[in-house]
């Protein structure tokens, strides 16, 4: 019989525990930073939103000579409007598949002010909140 002297491979208890210890200090160190993040990326999703939104009413109003008025809303991008002033050259399947709702679950706004088009999120306090909260296309 022949022995073989192996000697085993692998990790010790000791060196796993010390590579344990240091994910440990490092989700420590980073994890604060990163949990401060999904509010802006919340913020910066809405921006893209409005961009889109504001987009969609631009192709409308080349398609129609004009934007949709308050009353019609952000829902003539998605079915045409049956009030006055009723589009002519309404694009079939619309300009948005659907209309999403903002980060916080709340529906975007739309207001038409004489031809100025204000797209805006109440932001994360949502309706009645300070208006200095809102996100949209003037900011």
């Amino acid at each position: 019989m022949l022995l073989v002297n192996r000697r085993a491979s692998g990790f010790s208890l000791i060196e796993i525990m010390v590579v344990v210890v240091i994910l440990g200090i490092l989700a420590a160190i980073l994890a604060p930073k990163i949990m401060t993040k999904p509010e802006q990326a919340r913020i910066v999703k809405a921006k893209q939103d409005i961009l889109a939104i504001e987009n969609a009413l631009n192709l409308y109003k080349l398609d129609n000579a004009v934007y949709p008025t308050t009353d019609q809303g952000l829902q003539a991008l998605v079915e045409k409007p049956t009030s006055d002033p009723i589009p002519q050259q309404w694009q079939p399947g619309g300009y948005l598949q659907q209309l999403s709702t903002d980060p916080w679950g709340n529906a975007y706004q739309y207001i038409n002010d004489q031809g100025n088009i204000k797209v805006f999120s109440y932001g994360p306090q949502g309706p009645g909140s300070n208006s200095k909260d809102e996100i949209g296309n003037w900011n």
